[in-house]
């Protein structure tokens, strides 16, 4: 894979556009990364996508999470304090506690992504953010701050498996819930990440179970279970 491709440039459009004319896309099966369910996103009907940028070293990174077994870190996140839910984790725990660390964009990224147990992915100023997937890619099991967001490939992958959800109202309580998971939870979270690797990474050509096979799939079955309303005749 060569150079930085954000899928992003495929669906960032699309929430705004099919607002535009409810009517018409009323008999669309949508697929988004922006899959906010406080903002018209159907879970039932619409497919969510993750939102992935693709970079360079994903092989080496993908292997490397799996070879990990000390992690000294807690919890880890770096990146911009836009949004009201960041925001508010930076009020509570930025560059504030040595086990939850919280900062602004680092150059080492990456590097202390594949260093940390949980890896922090608070929504920004849309509910989804590459950083899931860039948790799933470095081992690390995320953690979703969001109280909208669904998340992708849920209507076939148990999230609760290898991932947490904490509420925006329970940031406060981030450091307390993440010490509250045993070791034996933990380990399982983690393999988990390992085991869904494969189908949040984008191949070309597309190889079975991959991000683009799992997009389809999530269509297909609504496609197959689904019986949207026809539209209406032409004029």
């Amino acid at each position: 894979m060569k150079g930085n491709i954000s899928l992003t440039q495929l669906t960032s459009q699309a929430p705004d556009v099919s607002a535009a004319d409810p009517k018409f896309y009323q008999y669309f099966i949508r697929v988004l990364c922006n899959a906010n369910s406080s903002e018209g996103f159907r879970p039932a009907i619409d497919v969510s996508m993750p939102e992935i940028y693709l970079k360079y070293g994903l092989e080496e990174r993908l292997q490397l999470s799996r070879e990990s077994t000390t992690r000294s870190i807690l919890a880890f996140f770096a990146g911009g304090a836009h949004g009201n839910v960041r925001s508010h984790l930076f009020t509570y725990w930025k560059e504030k506690d040595v086990d939850v660390r919280v900062y602004k964009y680092l150059p080492e990224t990456l590097q202390l992504m594949g260093q940390s147990k949980f890896c922090l992915c608070p929504s920004g100023y849309e509910v989804a953010s590459p950083r899931v997937v860039e948790s799933i890619y470095s081992g690390c099991v995320p953690v979703i701050i969001s109280d909208s967001y669904v998340l992708p490939f849920s209507d076939v992958l148990n999230w609760s498996r290898f991932s947490v959800h904490i509420p925006v109202v329970k940031i406060p309580e981030i450091k307390k819930i993440l010490l509250g998971i045993s070791m034996e939870e933990y380990l399982e979270k983690q393999r988990g990440v390992v085991q869904v690797q494969r189908h949040f990474v984008m191949n070309r050509p597309a190889k079975p179970h991959d991000l683009m096979h799992m997009v389809m799939q999530s269509v297909w079955l609504r496609r197959l279970n689904l019986r949207l309303p026809p539209p209406p005749p032409s004029p």
